[in-house]
């Protein structure tokens, strides 16, 4: 019989935003948490561990059934689910937009490969986008031109954290670049076994560079639109994902001998540029 742990999975992970998130208004500050928690224990299940698939998936199946019980306002099994059902009524956050995020972590399990751009962008609508219309709705500015803003930027983050954990992505099986433009760069699955960039290499990841920063900055309008702490949060937030862009350049696109990540001496000046 499996045995769910009901306390946060201990591992630590770096982070592209933690000084961003210190940006957010005290009164949203547990809200936020807890939905972070949701997604990131998630991700955890799908990610961490030794674990095999099917052990990983009925974990997963189990969050949703936790989810079923709030939506039919029966108490949770899982304690902090507890917590999270009432920030959901609350602020009548949408129960669609936790079962994204599970639809796309236990794809992580299963699907290694992805055919074209079009299924990595599926994957990004499930996975990242669903964490900035929760807190879109927490803020009482989910409108339509908001979320589609949002969705740019989550989307974005996302291919770029692909970017920056092709080697780490690679050593648990997966490639989220797509296979037609692997083809197309003329790009093997053994220069990501080798961490070899030579060939088309440099160009292949400008490629994904450029697109990754287009998408970003098209939905970088939203952190003008948000006013007080919530907007500069998305203003550093979009000045974080292009410095890293801007790294990944300076290595020549060398992202397995030197991962290009955010410093803590990096946050005065984001948080400058921001302001």
């Amino acid at each position: 019989m499996i045995q769910f742990n009901t306390e946060p999975m201990a591992v630590d992970h770096y982070e592209n935003f933690p000084v961003a998130s210190l940006l957010l208004p005290p009164r949203f500050r547990h809200q936020v948490a807890l939905i972070y928690r949701f997604a990131r224990e998630a991700d955890d299940i799908a990610d961490e561990g030794d674990f095999p698939a099917d052990v990983r998936l009925r974990r997963l199946e189990r969050f949703r059934q936790e989810l079923r019980k709030i939506e039919a306002g029966t108490p949770p099994g899982i304690p902090w689910f507890g917590a999270l059902a009432e920030i959901i009524l609350e602020h009548r956050l949408p129960l669609d937009a936790f079962r994204d995020l599970l639809s796309a972590f236990s794809q992580d399990v299963t699907k290694k490969r992805y055919a074209d751009f079009d299924e990595v962008l599926d994957y990004c609508r499930r996975s990242a986008n669903p964490v900035g219309r929760l807190l879109l709705v927490l803020y009482g500015n989910a409108t339509p031109r908001n979320l589609n803003y949002s969705d740019a930027i989550c989307s974005s983050l996302q291919l770029i954290n692909f970017l920056q954990d092709i080697a780490i992505d690679y050593r648990k099986g997966r490639i989220y670049l797509p296979q037609d433009e692997l083809a197309r760069f003329e790009v093997s699955e053994r220069q990501f076994a080798a961490g070899d960039t030579g060939g088309n290499w440099r160009a292949l990841i400008e490629f994904q560079r450029q697109r990754a920063r287009d998408l970003l900055y098209s939905g970088a309008p939203l952190g003008r639109i948000l006013q007080g702490r919530v907007g500069l949060e998305i203003r550093t937030i979009v000045a974080g994902g292009d410095r890293i862009l801007t790294r990944i350049a300076r290595v020549g696109g060398d992202v397995f001998r030197r991962r290009p990540v955010l410093r803590w001496f990096d946050w005065p000046l984001l948080l400058a540029r921001s302001l």
